[in-house]
């Protein structure tokens, strides 16, 4: 299931120059196919393609291919949930995560991230906001929060427990699932009153459902999204920043983030996100 690389034009764009000498530096991954882990459920970033079912679309998968092109390796997929992402890297399952996933120094752990955006969430309810949920914050006291398993907003919600007892309110529940589809499910059939996540996520879900949903507010969470490797396989991490790194300043990744309708202040320039 392998998607090529097109753009808002609907045009395949060249490798950008310097990749030439990337493949050169690293001639182990020329011609090689590797293994990208992703749940995709994530419309905008990683999703089953409407028209053909048996390959993947969104941006990350555009930017893993450009990847796999600069670097000269074809990448095939692996699907999982999402809290099985990182122990399918560490099984030796998928040689690379480029799926959504926040780049945490407790993930690192796990895995070596490169970041590629930075993390703004938005807070999806009910059409109405009948609960009056502004964020992760005493609203959300009482309320039936949705999130899938492994994600970063769980602590922050769990976190209010004693925060929302000192103020004689009930804590928040979390209610978890295995993909952000459900985790939007829950709030339509009533089960969850907000699901917290990327705002581009929320966006695209109030755009699927207007009659339903809203997004309260929007949230800058300090995190980065993060493409995982193998820990301590440094040629490999170098290989994948470096071209990254062209990738970025050849202008592809903009171009690449307005076809899936990204806001381009989201991208951030590589950093290495490891274990402490």
């Amino acid at each position: 299931m392998v998607a090529s690389t097109v753009l808002s034009t609907g045009t395949a764009q060249a490798a950008p120059a310097g990749c030439a000498d990337l493949q050169a530096k690293y001639p182990d991954l020329k011609g090689k196919t590797l293994v990208n882990a992703v749940n995709p459920h994530t419309p905008g970033y990683e999703a089953l393609d409407p028209n053909d079912p048996t390959k993947y679309v969104g941006f990350d998968i555009d930017l893993g291919e450009a990847i796999g092109e600069c670097l000269g390796f074809s990448l095939t997929y692996k699907s999982v949930t999402f809290a099985a992402l990182l122990t399918t890297l560490q099984a030796g399952q998928a040689d690379i995560v480029i799926s959504d996933i926040y780049a945490t120094v407790e993930r690192a752990k796990a895995a070596d991230f490169i970041t590629y955006l930075k993390v703004f969430d938005g807070v999806l309810v009910a059409k109405g906001n009948p609960k009056g949920i502004t964020g992760i914050n005493l609203t959300m006291c009482g309320a039936v929060a949705a999130e899938n398993t492994g994600y970063v907003e769980v602590p922050l919600i769990q976190a209010l427990e004693a925060e929302c007892k000192a103020a004689g309110k009930p804590a928040p529940e979390i209610q978890l699932y295995d993909n952000n589809a459900n985790c939007i499910q829950a709030i339509l059939s009533g089960r969850a009153d907000t699901y917290v996540n990327d705002v581009n996520t929320v966006d695209g879900a109030v755009k699927a459902y207007p009659d339903q949903l809203a997004k309260a507010t929007a949230v800058t969470l300090p995190y980065s999204v993060g493409i995982a490797v193998p820990r301590n396989n440094v040629e490999f991490r170098d290989a994948i920043m470096a071209a990254l790194t062209l990738i970025q300043e050849s202008g592809m990744q903009v171009e690449m983030m307005k076809k899936w309708n990204l806001p381009e202040d989201q991208i951030e320039a590589p950093k290495l996100v490891l274990a402490e």
